[in-house]
């Protein structure tokens, strides 16, 4: 997601660009064509990959207008089915607003949806809760009946909206921890029950963090990748990420994995492996959608390979429209 302080200077008009040709393979990129989507976040179930999503419902000159998640799945990267809304930010009795970025982890049987909205006034801010569900299609319901994050509990921020875009990533010890964070970067571990941060919350923020982190581990490396900011060279977020030996760190550098996407003043990383094959879901702002074009609030989701070298770091990515319609890039 992005945020107010350094977008509240762009334009917020649409941007213009042509449609997208008609009849593109199924598949091709953006994925999804038929609405508006934000801020991807895979999860493997069996044989099907689910997508959860944000609804982006921009009109006009908003900026941003989210008030459901979506979610999408796939048995073979080209065909999506729609299962719908899952649930709503105000179904979350104490938030007023904003579904912002999430993640759906599967644990102990269920499915635990983490995500960020606008908390009310007894906790000014964003705020990260968690839902649960016996389904990866949902319907999702507050599963602790509080928020899990305030802002109030990262008091070292700089801003209202930093506790925003959690990511949750069970390590093989069977120890599930959450990351979050807007321009601070934030690690923590849950409680086995899912709905409580068990010890400290620690600070993590690596180079040029901006919002949008995703954990993920392949072999004995850990993986921090984020939608980064260069504000002495760059307009728009791009990709960068970090490795560590261990979830706690420490974490390397390892630089920028994409540019930004099209016409998109965010970006949204989220990364999977699916059948064999790893995949990164990003967002761009290229789709056209009846009279809409796509603009900072009217986004739309894409994917692309993914690819490691020997060493574990991930190969740049070049963002296309054939996304995983094209071969596969040589493993």
């Amino acid at each position: 997601m992005r945020r107010l302080a350094l977008i509240a200077a762009l334009p917020v008009l649409a941007l213009a660009q042509p449609a997208l040709a008609q009849g593109s393979a199924p598949g091709s990129n953006p994925i999804i064509r038929d609405k508006f989507t934000a801020d991807p976040a895979p999860l493997v179930v069996g044989d099907r990959l689910y997508l959860y999503v944000g609804h982006d419902e921009a009109q006009r000159d908003e900026m941003f207008n989210m008030k459901e998640w979506l979610v999408y799945s796939t048995t073979d990267m080209r065909n999506w089915t729609d299962h719908g809304p899952i649930m709503k930010a105000t179904d979350f009795k104490w938030a007023k607003k904003d579904a912002w970025a999430s993640q759906v982890i599967q644990k102990n049987g269920k499915f635990w949806f983490y995500t960020a909205v606008e908390h009310d006034d007894t906790h000014p801010g964003k705020a990260i809760g968690v839902a649960v569900s016996d389904s990866p299609t949902g319907p999702f319901v507050d599963a602790k009946g509080s928020a899990l994050v305030t802002n109030q509990m990262t008091p070292k921020g700089t801003h209202s909206w930093e506790d925003i875009d959690p990511t949750v990533f069970t390590d093989d010890d069977g120890t599930t921890w959450i990351a979050w964070g807007n321009r601070q970067a934030y690690i923590a571990k849950l409680k086995p029950n899912m709905t409580e941060i068990d010890g400290p919350i620690t600070e993590i923020t690596p180079p040029h963090f901006e919002e949008g982190p995703w954990l993920h581990k392949r072999g004995s490396l850990y993986y921090l990748t984020y939608a980064s900011l260069d504000r002495k060279t760059h307009r728009d977020e791009r990709v960068s990420y970090s490795t560590a030996p261990s979830i706690t760190g420490p974490w390397t550098y390892r630089g920028e994995l994409t540019d930004s996407g099209k016409y998109s003043f965010t970006i949204h990383p989220g990364i999977v492996e699916y059948k064999g094959e790893w995949y990164i879901f990003l967002h761009n702002a290229s789709l056209t959608v009846g009279d809409q074009n796509g603009a900072i609030g009217r986004r739309a989701v894409t994917v692309e390979y993914l690819r490691f070298n020997p060493d574990g770091t991930m190969k740049r990515v070049v963002q296309t429209d054939a996304g995983v319609t094209a071969p596969p890039p040589p493993k």
